[in-house]
């Protein structure tokens, strides 16, 4: 996981320096060199940096950041050689703390990489949420159909079952076999109305050829 989001970092850094070479920064960037991307990393630095970018800057430079100590500044040029590189495509950077600056040269977000980590990990995890939530939908929905089945299987026993016209006995020979199937009770919520209002129907029916006979 840290590796492949490592490369994704790049890979996006990269990116946003092909877009942001031929823009406000064009005569640093375009043609980049230690001695370029040194200067444009003291402009960025001079407009309020953050304290991660105060951080990184640290780390990579052993040396705060200090508006008083331009020219020690300047002697960290060697200090870009691998952003240079990799702005050009020439290296592929192992220094994070190389990387996170380069972050910062073209304003890359999120940075530095702790923070990159951070959010493709929870993004990561949202996404096998949803889908665990989504195979959960179709596993009720499933189960659901199979026991609408089940319950209309056994509404429609052949006539010559004694226990056809007792509602009783009906209902509980189906619970009897749904509990044998250790089928949730809950599940059955949603085709029970239906199966009541099927059995109710035949009823009615049985009930209403009757008064025609005894007419």
């Amino acid at each position: 996981m840290h590796s492949k989001t490592l490369e994704e970092y790049k890979k996006g850094i990269k990116n946003k320096y092909e877009i942001v070479k031929e823009g406000e920064h064009f005569d640093y960037l375009y043609n980049p060199s230690r001695g370029k991307l040194r200067d444009l990393c003291w402009l960025i630095f001079e407009n309020n940096p953050t304290q991660d970018d105060l951080n990184v800057f640290k780390n990579l430079l052993c040396l705060d950041f200090d508006h008083t100590k331009k020219n020690k500044f300047k002697e960290q040029k060697d200090k870009f050689r691998p952003i240079e590189t990799f702005f050009k495509g020439e290296t592929d950077p192992l220094n994070i703390d190389a990387i996170n600056l380069a972050a910062v040269i073209v304003d890359f977000q999120p940075r530095p990489f702790k923070k990159f980590n951070e959010k493709c990990r929870i993004k990561e995890t949202k996404q096998i949420e949803n889908a665990d939530k989504g195979e959960i939908v179709v596993e009720r929905e499933k189960e659901v159909i199979e026991v609408a089945g089940f319950v209309k299987n056994e509404n429609e026993a052949p006539k010559e079952d004694p226990k056809k016209g007792n509602l009783y006995f009906n209902f509980k020979d189906v619970f009897s076999k749904i509990r044998a199937q250790k089928i949730d009770p809950e599940k059955i919520i949603m085709v029970g109305v239906g199966a009541v209002a099927l059995v109710s129907s035949k009823c009615l029916k049985k009930l209403d050829r009757m008064i025609s006979k005894s007419k």
